[in-house]
């Protein structure tokens, strides 16, 4: 179903001309077909259709193709689209020889970051900025990022990598490339969900790198590797590995409410809820929490589950703000078999169809993306010789 959702007003708010400081918040910096989100009326929507249809009805691979070329394929699309990003999933032998020298400590957002850069040494057309050599960039990244990440995972361990397969999902592959072994339906069902959910989130600060980096009409791994910098910061792309370790914490649902009442009084960051968008809820969040559930059960973990859900009663209840995506996602991931410090790199694999939409869509009618400050300094001060200054 296609919903037409007009834009809020408030959302077409002008800054103001003196003192305006807040982040760009309601700042509209471009036109875009891409994605929309209504903070107000909680809808996520993928080139016009709702995040809620998408994720009942659609794996990541038909979402990363709605995303890249503007409308759902149909059956003989799909499956040629799915065929293709499977046929590309292999890696340079030399980008795998050179994981072998990074320190296995190293943040692994800064291994992907550098190592997608280095992809490009590899791509004889990495310098050429047009819409067909950018869409085949942005499928086959796509394609290798499964693959960077469960090899890197492997070789930090002092495991070898193992080679991707073409005969499964791009999920349900990224699980058998990190632990050798075809995973259970469920598990892939639940990771793909995580992808479509995340793929695309309109002007988040790792997407508006992105197109700025275009705006210059700079390459598509430029572009990708100024993203994955801001994704890595622990305010945009790192709050579910938070959750997850703020459950490790609490460890039993009975210390859920002790441990509130104190993080309240110090007034602590409780991880995982409110949104700089989304007023009344974050629509992925309900979604996330009923598959949550249901891999929680199957894999032993509900006591986690119960806790998230004690904690979202306490927190909506006392401070009015409901869970975002990155509270229920913790425990998905966990319970699938991601490990806790690869939670960010997850949330990469998912945006990176999101990177690639708008970097086609900004080249494709570009102008170079310049905003202004609002000076606040001094002016006109008298200019001292070196000599006479104190």
């Amino acid at each position: 179903m296609t919903e037409t959702i007009p834009v809020p007003q408030q959302a077409a708010k002008k800054p103001e001309s003196h003192g305006h400081g807040g982040g760009l918040e309601d700042v509209v910096a471009t036109d875009s077909a891409v994605c929309f989100i209504d903070g107000i009326r909680s809808k996520l929507i993928y080139r016009g259709y709702s995040i809620d249809e998408l994720a009942a009805h659609s794996t990541f691979e038909e979402v990363v193709y709605l995303l890249l070329n503007g409308r759902l394929p149909n059956r003989r699309e799909l499956d040629a689209f799915a065929k293709s990003l499977a046929s590309q999933r292999a890696l340079p032998k030399q980008l795998l020889d050179r994981m072998q020298g990074i320190p296995p400590k190293v943040h692994p957002m800064a291994v992907f970051r550098t190592l997608v850069s280095t992809l490009s040494f590899y791509d004889p057309e990495a310098e050429l900025v047009n819409p067909a050599s950018a869409m085949a960039k942005a499928v086959r990244v796509t394609a290798q990022m499964p693959t960077i990440m469960a090899a890197w995972e492997r070789v930090r361990n002092g495991q070898k990598p193992i080679e991707p397969r073409q005969d499964l999902g791009h999920a349900a592959n990224f699980l058998y490339m990190l632990k050798g072994s075809e995973p259970d339906p469920l598990f892939a069902r639940g990771l793909d969900l995580y992808l479509v959910l995340l793929a695309d989130h309109e002007l988040n600060a790792s997407a508006f790198t992105a197109r700025v980096t275009a705006s210059t009409l700079s390459d598509f791994y430029s572009a990708v590797t100024a993203a994955i910098g801001a994704l890595k910061g622990p305010l945009h792309g790192g709050a579910n590995e938070q959750v997850i370790k703020m459950l490790f914490e609490i460890k039993e649902p009975a210390n859920v409410e002790p441990w509130l009442r104190d993080a309240f009084a110090a007034k602590k960051k409780v991880m995982g809820f409110g949104h700089r968008v989304y007023k009344t809820k974050d629509p992925r969040s309900p979604i996330l929490k009923e598959f949550s559930r249901k891999v929680c059960e199957k894999t032993g973990n509900s006591k986690l589950f119960q806790m998230l859900e004690r904690i979202e009663e306490i927190v909506t209840r006392e401070k009015n703000l409901p869970a975002n995506v990155d509270f229920y996602s913790s425990t998905l991931l966990y319970a699938v078999g991601v490990p806790v410090e690869m939670f960010t790199a997850i949330f990469l694999m998912s945006r990176i169809a999101g990177y690639g939409a708008h970097y086609l869509e900004q080249i494709s009618d570009n102008r170079l993306i310049r905003p202004r400050a609002n000076y606040k300094g001094a002016m006109d001060l008298p200019y001292v010789p070196i000599d006479q200054r104190p």
